[in-house]
């Protein structure tokens, strides 16, 4: 078990930067309004995750570079580099500093559905405590700079986020049966379509290709470690995945059209099942939250100075500088209740045309022998590969429609 532990790597990392708020209220309303008939949904983002996380990590590995400095590195055209870092920039920094709101945000979801939200008045403002709490939390263990702390930390968050919501999820009693054939049974009808797209958009995340290549570089620098790689994070997206599947489960059990989020999936189960489930879910809440708002500067910062070529390392004064402006908006954001939604709309447009982009240059780059040698792709990859491409395009095109058609209304 100590030795098991002790090759844990950054799956566990990626797998908390993206089950945050926005995937916990997605799989919410999921269960909510679809019960299991959309669990197939889940199986198919996680295998898309792990094919592309476990590119981007070989990546990481092999080269000892980050994503954003092969790209860097690899496109020869200025025109189209600079293109690239550009889009890069405005998805990744732009949107992490507009999303971080939501997670701390969510977090706080979590902590309210316990104990009220204590605040402070300061003129025409009201500054709410939990919301800073949580920024200060994620400034400290930043800023200490070291990976093994802020890699145990996300751990022990991971193991209690997954605890509480497959516990939760328990506690409501599913149908085992129903649950299993839904998992492998597709169904989509034209209500669940922008459901199903949210469900793979929400596990199938552009920053995180970024944040593993970086993360897997600061923990192993032999290729020797690639089969403890690929190990790690296989194990860690399948666990998120089924935290996500937990959490839709337990929505399934709750039909009401009066939840949107998952604090009121928490208030709505305690009269059905005892305040466990209530306590179960808002913890969970909280810690993905937590995880998220300290990954989604983590992830901004590294594509920062991999783009500009600035030291990725975590003590790097620039590194810090980034993390801590992205980590100021949020908390800003969250606490005064401020809702950026233009920079939001304007984020999920750049991260849909990122998403296809940056897994065609995956493709594209772990078939080159210069950059990864015989650990370039293998026939089968390359199929299975271009299958999750397919799907990345059409997720993109889904995304950018559900987008402007809420601008234009």
């Amino acid at each position: 078990m100590k030795e098991w532990f002790k090759n844990i790597g950054p799956g566990p990392l990626v797998a908390a930067a993206f089950i945050g708020p926005g995937t916990v209220t997605v799989c919410t309303l999921a269960g909510v309004n679809f019960g299991y008939s959309l669990l197939w949904a889940m199986v198919l983002s996680v295998v898309a995750t792990i094919v592309l996380q476990g590119m981007s990590a070989r990546l990481g590995l092999i080269s000892q570079q980050g994503l954003a400095e092969v790209i860097r590195s690899e496109i020869k055209s200025p025109l189209i580099k600079i293109f690239a870092l550009v889009l890069i920039l405005m998805a990744i920094v732009v949107g992490n500093a507009a999303y971080e709101a939501g997670n701390i945000t969510g977090g706080v979801l979590g902590l309210e559905a316990l104990i009220e939200n204590p605040s402070l008045q300061i003129g025409n403002f009201t500054l709410k405590g939990f919301n800073v709490l949580i920024g200060v939390l994620a400034f400290i263990l930043l800023y200490i700079g070291n990976y093994k702390v802020i890699e145990k930390v996300l751990i022990f968050l991971v193991i209690l986020m997954s605890m509480a919501f497959l516990v939760t999820a328990i506690i409501t009693k599913p149908d085992y049966v129903l649950v299993f054939k839904s998992m492998f049974r597709p169904q989509v009808s034209k209500e669940s379509i922008l459901t199903i797209m949210a469900l793979i958009g929400t596990t199938v995340v552009p920053y995180n290709l970024f944040l593993h290549a970086s993360l897997v570089k600061e923990k192993w620098h032999r290729s020797s470690d690639l089969s403890l790689v690929n190990k790690d994070t296989v194990v860690a997206v399948v666990l998120g995945g089924l935290v996500s599947m937990s959490i839709i489960i337990a929505a399934t059990s709750i039909q009401s059209s009066t939840i949107n989020n998952a604090a009121d999936l928490a208030k709505s189960l305690e009269p059905l099942f005892g305040s466990f489930a209530r306590y179960f879910l808002a913890i969970g809440l909280f810690a993905a939250g937590m995880t998220s708002a300290i990954t989604a500067p983590l992830a901004a910062a590294y594509v920062t100075t991999g783009c500009l070529g600035w030291p990725s390392h975590l003590k790097s004064k620039r590194f810090k500088a980034v993390w801590i402006v992205v980590l100021f908006i949020g908390v800003f954001c969250s606490s005064l209740g401020i809702k950026p939604i233009e920079v939001i709309k304007f984020a999920q447009i750049a991260n849909g045309v990122l998403l296809p982009f940056i897994a065609g240059f995956l493709i594209w780059v772990v078939n080159k022998s210069s950059v990864l040698g015989t650990y370039k792709n293998s026939l089968k990859q390359n199929i299975i590969a271009l299958i999750i491409f397919g799907i990345s395009i059409l997720l993109s095109v889904v995304t950018l429609i559900k987008v402007l058609h809420i601008t234009l209304n």
